[in-house]
């Protein structure tokens, strides 16, 4: 198969969708792989460093789709990829649609097959593409929530770990999945007051038995959440349904109660953010403040460490991308799991959460592949 890598346009976006050691493999089953100039020089990957390990390395990006048969990618295709991407393409890379009507029309119209990563499950029903993205952007999370607490930036001017004779800042930890316990275990690892709320009574207690009293677990109601933002200095909010809208579980009725200079930082803002205030933001200008309450949105976290992210990203995509390189869609067709990324194909929506978020008719993709 014909394999295209364009860059990524993003703001700020380094991230690379396969690096030379992935190529390697990847030319070395048979299959061509072509990499749009200068696609990872940011981060130490070199156009020369590519052609050694078996790429064809093309002037822009329209050369990459034209010659491609799959297109791997990390973030979602901006518009004007969009209309680079034909009926035979097979698009792999991180979506988000379902707070991205207009992304999905435009996927839609190219007619070409979508395979998101971050619905695609493994057999215990958890995400693996998601996965290492979601520990980053956890970690990340405390790292610039602690930033944004300095009054220079509009914070409390609280240290995240306080000094002896003063007490630490308190965190709050909305959802305890894979983003929600990197954060709570970097808070914890900075010396805050952590306490993590989720609806899985089960994956609180997992997370006691993690951590013991060293960090708090509450089932997630509207009254603990209440009650623990209005404690809050920083807040996290981690809650996830796979392919689907965040549920927004702060209100801007609520400011008046919490702390004036908390920061909140949205994870979820992928997937619309899980604060009705929430908006997306770039690392260029990643924050505003609205009631006097700090807002970390950033839509591609992980961006900012981009080459730690290209490798733990390439480390579970590979697998998947020789599958599809080897199969074409019959990779999906016979795996029930993997089947599940397919969000869009043939201009019909594939993907139910993707599809009852949008408001479209949901199609089974066994009826279409």
């Amino acid at each position: 198969m014909r394999i295209g890598v364009p860059r990524e346009i993003k703001n700020n976006e380094a991230r690379v969708g396969l690096t030379p050691e992935c190529v390697f493999e990847l030319v070395a089953n048979g299959h061509d792989v072509f990499i749009e100039k200068d696609l990872g020089t940011v981060i130490g990957y070199s156009d020369i460093l590519y052609t050694e390990n078996g790429a064809t390395i093309l002037e822009n990006a329209e050369d990459v789709f034209n010659k491609s048969d799959m297109i791997v990618k990390v973030k979602e295709p901006q518009p004007q990829e969009c209309k680079l991407l034909k009926a035979h393409h097979i698009l792999f890379t991180y979506l988000h649609l379902a707070n991205d009507k207009k992304q999905t029309e435009l996927l839609q119209e190219s007619r070409c097959a979508a395979i998101a990563y971050e619905t695609i499950v493994d057999r215990n029903g958890k995400l693996p593409v998601l996965a290492p993205m979601s520990e980053i952007a956890g970690r990340m999370s405390i790292q610039v929530g602690a930033q944004a607490l300095h009054l220079p930036m509009g914070g409390r001017g609280v240290l995240l770990g306080g000094v002896p004779g003063v007490l630490p800042a308190n965190v709050v930890v909305l959802g305890g999945g894979v983003a929600g316990l990197n954060a709570a275990r970097m808070a914890k690892g900075l010396g805050a007051d952590v306490v993590v709320l989720d609806l899985q009574h089960e994956r609180l207690a997992e997370i006691d038995n993690m951590f013991g009293s060293a960090i708090k677990t509450v089932i997630s109601t509207k009254a603990n959440i209440y009650k623990h933002l209005c404690e809050a200095d920083l807040v996290i909010g981690a809650v996830l349904v796979p392919g689907a809208t965040a549920p927004k579980l702060v209100t801007r009725e609520m400011f008046s109660d919490m702390k004036p200079g908390a920061v909140l930082v949205d994870i979820a803002i992928d997937q619309g953010g899980c604060f009705e205030t929430s908006r997306a933001t770039t690392h260029q200008d990643p924050t505003y403040i609205i009631d006097g309450i700090v807002h970390y949105c950033v839509a591609n976290m992980p961006g900012a460490v981009a080459r730690t992210s290209s490798l733990a990203l390439n480390a579970v995509t590979l697998p998947l991308v020789n599958k599809i390189a080897g199969r074409g869609l019959d990779a999906l067709k016979s795996d029930e799991c993997f089947l599940q990324g397919l969000n869009v194909y043939d201009g019909k929506v594939t993907c139910k959460a993707v599809a009852d978020s949008l408001g479209y008719d949901y199609i089974d993709p066994h009826t279409l592949i």
